[in-house]
């Protein structure tokens, strides 16, 4: 199984709020050691996940010096404690997840290793890892919930049912009411009703809106959604429909001016101001040089603020579905724009996508159009004789121009356009569907420079085939080098909020559960290490090595509930050592939480070998 995701490794901040709560949690729930315990004799058998063996006594008294130890000794053998010991540092590994389609769309299947070729700045790299993932495959797995009272755990078939509609693909809708006129909302609506009969289960969906106006938080619920529609209407933050300034300059056309020197685009302004100020009189046209000038001025200021409001809103949705444990799609909805010299602004939202992975598709909300010779049939424009051909080239060019902006947030994440097609509802039924079919490709930079800089990404057929290839464009190198701790701390923060199991060390979960009342249970989450699979080195005589044990608890809307975080520094003498090798160590972890369904994330990192281990697990506790 691969190294973790380089890709990922700033979206630790993205997520410091959650992670802060998630520390104060372990904090208050988990401040002794995690309890060594034996796997229970009542334990079912699972197909996905082994009961732990049953360990002997020799065994037991080893593993129980973890929960006495607070305090590391000379002679301490297992010791659990806060802070973490000097990790060794993780060699880089870059995922590209590629989906390929043929010429009508469909995903081509069967495609190997070697029929794929990936370059990084243009230089061929070695595919070091690969794989071919379907919805299937990435399905939770279910972990045996197994009751420490007189309650019945749920039956095989209840966990796989809870496991199939726990989340795992979690889809932001993000409406640009901002920039839609009210025949673009209405058209999306409409369409928008139609989309949920793509979605599965397990996934979630959040809507958005660009004006900050709206928000619904991730769900399942499929007719609340469907209502929530109606609540998207245009939200122009100008303000001005209706209202035609003296002279009439619109956004591309003062973008012209203020932004590219455009003479002649001034030169129109001017003489619509001679005539709309000055009666025609053409004496006046240097006044009418300043009114143009003014009018370009606060045409471009109103127009970059709606852009800039935007902005704020879109980075706003990607902050909180960076936040959700799963794969994660952005479905931009929009007119398009232009963001004159705020394409910095449109390069960092791409920034922050790549590194929170996260897939941005784009739908152009006006569908198959022509272009409009005569603007805004509710609001149309009042242009002189003398002006209105220009004034009828820079609508259509800027109709044009709205396109690229949707073009680069797509193609800059690996997402798709969806664009000059009357079918916006399939469109949008295209853009939230999971694809049948993708590969995940992986290599490891060779020499790769700390310097923060970004790393164009091409992936390509080996036979040449024309079938299209959707991929992410890039990635960043670091731009220092990382303290082991802090790496290895991020790297578990990063791997909690993923859904990619990882097999690096040879880990069991089982769950345990204990119901106070009715409304109240005590969850616990039993991890079995094989520690033969795991690397140690000597140190004075013994066995040394650190394992970092990390477990968070997700609702069945993927909301962060509980977890915990703990270090068990191994100095094993050999006859402890061989004895556990034989029986292996059995660790609990133990958290309160409310009866229903939740996902289980374990993950372990060994601090030796800079190995991890990430497990998921479905869990229903009854009412």
């Amino acid at each position: 199984m691969p190294q973790f995701l380089f890709a990922r490794r700033v979206f630790c901040f993205l997520t410091m709020s959650v992670l802060f709560s998630f520390c104060a949690v372990l904090h208050a729930q988990n401040s002794s050691a995690p309890d060594p315990a034996p796997a229970p004799s009542s334990a079912p058998s699972s197909a996905n996940v082994p009961a732990p063996p049953k360990q002997d006594e020799s065994a037991k008294q080893d593993a129980a010096k973890a929960t006495n130890a607070q305090q590391p000794s000379e002679n301490s053998e297992l010791v659990s404690q806060e802070s973490p010991a000097t990790f060794k540092v993780r060699v880089n590994l870059v995922l590209v997840r590629v989906v390929v389609r043929d010429d009508k769309g469909k995903v081509v299947p069967n495609l190997r290793r070697e029929d794929f070729q990936l370059f990084d700045n243009r230089k061929p790299q070695a595919i070091t890892y690969f794989s071919v993932e379907t919805p299937e495959s990435q399905a939770l797995k279910s972990a045996p919930a197994v009751a420490d009272n007189d309650e019945t755990g749920a039956t095989p078939k209840e966990l796989d049912a809870a496991a199939k509609n726990l989340p795992q693909r979690f889809v932001a809708v993000l409406f640009d009411d901002v920039h839609m006129s009210m025949q673009d909302t209405t058209a999306v609506r409409d369409a928008a009703t139609r989309l949920f009969g793509a979605l599965v289960p397990s996934d979630r969906v959040a809507m958005f809106s660009a004006s900050g106006q709206f928000q619904l938080k991730f769900t399942a619920d499929h007719e609340l959604l469907a209502k929530s529609l109606y609540s998207i209407v245009p939200h122009p933050t100008s303000g001005n429909a209706g209202f035609h300034e003296c002279p009439d300059v619109q956004y591309y056309q003062a973008d012209l001016i203020q932004n590219k020197n455009d003479s002649q685009a001034l030169a129109v302004a001017a003489e619509d101001a001679v005539q709309c100020a000055f009666n025609g009189d053409e004496s006046r046209i240097s006044e009418a040089i300043v009114m143009a000038q003014s009018a370009a001025g606060r045409s471009l200021a109103s127009g970059d603020q709606e852009t800039e409001y935007a902005y704020r809103h879109i980075e706003d949705a990607m902050r909180q579905l960076s936040a959700m444990p799963g794969q994660r799609v952005m479905v931009f909805v929009s007119p398009g724009f232009i963001p004159s010299t705020l394409w910095s602004e449109t390069s960092a939202l791409i920034d922050r996508a790549n590194h929170a992975g996260i897939v941005v598709n784009t739908i152009d909300a006006r569908g198959l159009y022509t272009p409009d010779l005569l603007g805004d049939i509710a609001d149309p424009p009042r242009d002189s004789a003398r002006t209105g051909g220009f004034k009828v080239s820079y609508r259509v060019q800027a109709q044009s121009a709205q396109n690229q902006v949707l073009g680069q947030l797509a193609d800059g994440t690996g997402g798709t356009f969806f664009h000059n097609r009357n079918d916006l509802d399939e469109g949008l039924r295209q853009a939230v569907a999971a694809p049948p079919l993708s590969y995940l490709l992986g290599f490891s930079p060779q020499n790769l420079k700390v310097d923060g800089h970004f790393h164009g990404l091409k992936v390509s057929l080996a036979s040449k085939q024309k079938y299209s290839i959707q991929a992410r464009n890039g990635y960043y190198a670091p731009k220092t080098i990382p303290n082991p701790v802090e790496a290895a701390k991020q790297e578990i923060r990063e791997a909690i909020f993923s859904q990619e199991e990882l097999h690096d060390v040879p880990v069991d979960v089982q769950t345990q559960f204990f119901k106070k009342d009715a409304t109240s249970a005590r969850l616990s989450v039993l991890t079995h290490f094989d520690l033969k699979g795991i690397h140690f080195r000597k140190l004075e005589g013994r066995n040394a090595d650190v394992l970092t044990i990390a477990t968070a608890i997700f609702d069945d809307n993927g909301n962060f509930v509980t977890g915990g975080e703990k270090t068990v520094q191994m100095r094993l003498l050999d006859t402890t050592y061989n004895r556990l090798s034989r029986s292996g160590l059995t660790l609990k972890s133990s958290y309160d939480v409310r009866p229903g369904s939740y996902m289980v994330r374990l993950v372990v990192r060994d601090g030796e070998g800079s190995q991890m281990a990430a497990r998921n697990g479905a869990v229903v506790i009854p009412n």
